[in-house]
């Protein structure tokens, strides 16, 4: 009998390792993981977002976090990162997606790195060796490696904490703290009232695009490991506090995510949308800040709460090099080094796809109403917009926003009329790429 046995057992064995072999990839467990590191540079860097501040940072408000989400469903994996910061460039999101590829083998593709875009971040990047040689141009690079290896060690803790998950998303509304602060004149051109102007039949507020977009991330227990809110509103709440201006935040995201992970613990990472030209509703200059941000994670813990979700969700990223048009006769300060002596420059965009859920990253700071005609030629029920995703390029505009006038079209990008149109048909070919790869 005991032999019998015995040879039963490897039978058995074999059995079970071959079933495990042929399995279908979509029978893996889904896996995922959240961490962050905290990325508050010291007082005393000069802060990004404004070039009329005329000293470094004073103080620190509250602090600066990269947020990682490291997703796996058996064959692949990915990482999202969301930086307190104002832009990642090109250069530095490469650099942490060799070393993660190298470290943990998640493909380049398939790892997005955004900024919130608060405008009381650390400046970690200098166009131009030739802009002019200022205070407020100095970059610390000390820092600039200290941060680097924040957003990489994000995604590798994130990495060793991966349980069993299952994921939705749904949306949600919050228009009242937002507007179009590319208000039109009767002649067609733009007035730009970087504060909600009273109202007034001399001026037209353009579109808004009020939706919040939520992806849940929870255990197999329903307990929150992450949620991604994703929101299309400048992070600039702080503006017109004088005793603020100089101050580290991360502006209304930073409050956003506390009223989240402190009513339903795990991670909250924020994602902007297309806020090119969206600014908040400051009306009220008390600590506008925890005003919009709690009203935002308010929405967001409304929305949350009935979220279906499901572990049955297959993985795949992609990305695609973009060449857009750059402005004739700009001064030598104006171009990146590695755009000079050239009529274009090349940024990317990306897409990654979690089941049913897709998420587009675009480069810049895209106006709302690219991201809104994306939305509507995609048909996608769950479709996240994140601009300022892996590198910056200025404004991306429409080419009526360059009829009309105003500071995203002109001093604030050195990109040339079409490249607005150039990103939509890009990034809806890609999304319609991915939708196509089964």
């Amino acid at each position: 009998m005991r032999k019998i046995v015995a040879l039963k057992r490897p039978l058995l064995i074999g059995i079970v390792l071959l079933t495990g072999i042929f399995a279908p990839a979509g029978q893996a467990a889904l896996k995922g993981g959240a961490a962050k590191v905290d990325i508050t540079p010291p007082v005393g860097v000069w802060l990004s977002g404004y070039r009329s501040r005329e000293k470094p940072s004073d103080a620190i408000a509250d602090e600066l976090y990269a947020k990682a989400l490291v997703l796996d469903d058996g064959r692949n994996k990915m990482a999202i990162v969301s930086a307190d910061l104002l832009w990642v460039p090109l250069e530095i999101t490469a650099e942490v997606r060799k070393n993660v590829k190298e470290k943990i083998g998640i493909a380049e593709k398939n790892v997005l790195i955004c900024a919130t875009h608060t405008h009381f971040g650390p400046k970690i990047y200098r166009i131009t060796k030739d802009w002019p040689d200022t205070p407020a141009s100095e970059v610390d690079k000390s820092y600039v490696q200290t941060l680097k290896k924040g957003i990489l060690d994000s995604i590798l803790t994130a990495n060793k904490d991966l349980k069993e998950i299952r994921l939705g998303a749904t949306k949600g509304q919050i228009p009242e703290v937002v507007y179009n602060r590319r208000t039109k004149k009767p002649d067609g051109t733009v007035a730009m009232t970087f504060r909600l102007p009273p109202a007034s039949p001399e001026l037209t507020f353009g579109p808004i695009d009020a939706e919040v977009g939520i992806l849940r991330v929870e255990d197999t227990n329903g307990s929150l490991v992450a949620a991604l809110v994703n929101f299309a509103c400048h992070p600039v709440s702080g503006a017109k506090d004088k005793e603020k201006f100089f101050s580290i935040s991360a502006d209304y995201p930073g409050y956003t995510a506390r009223v989240v992970e402190q009513t339903e613990g795990g991670l909250c990472l924020f994602a902007l949308g297309t806020a090119g030209n969206m600014n908040p509703v400051r009306l009220n200059r008390e600590n506008p800040r925890s005003k919009i941000g709690k009203a935002l994670g308010g929405e967001v813990l409304r929305r949350i709460q009935f979220v279906p979700t499901s572990d049955d969700v297959s993985l795949k990223g992609i990305t695609k090099p973009v060449i857009l048009p750059i402005k004739k006769a700009l001064p030598p300060e104006r171009l990146r080094d590695q755009d000079k002596g050239k009529e274009t420059l090349t940024t990317e965009i990306q897409v990654l796809r979690l089941g049913e859920i897709y998420i587009l990253g675009l480069p810049g700071e895209v106006l709302v109403e690219i991201g809104l005609d994306i939305r509507k030629r995609a048909g996608i029920e769950n479709l996240f917009i994140i601009s300022l995703s892996n590198d910056t390029c200025g404004y991306v505009c429409t080419r009526q926003a360059y009829k009309e006038g105003g500071y995203e079209p002109g001093s604030g990008t050195n990109l040339a009329e079409g490249a607005g149109e150039i990103i939509t048909t890009e990034a809806l070919e890609l999304i319609d790429r991915i939708k196509q790869d089964k």
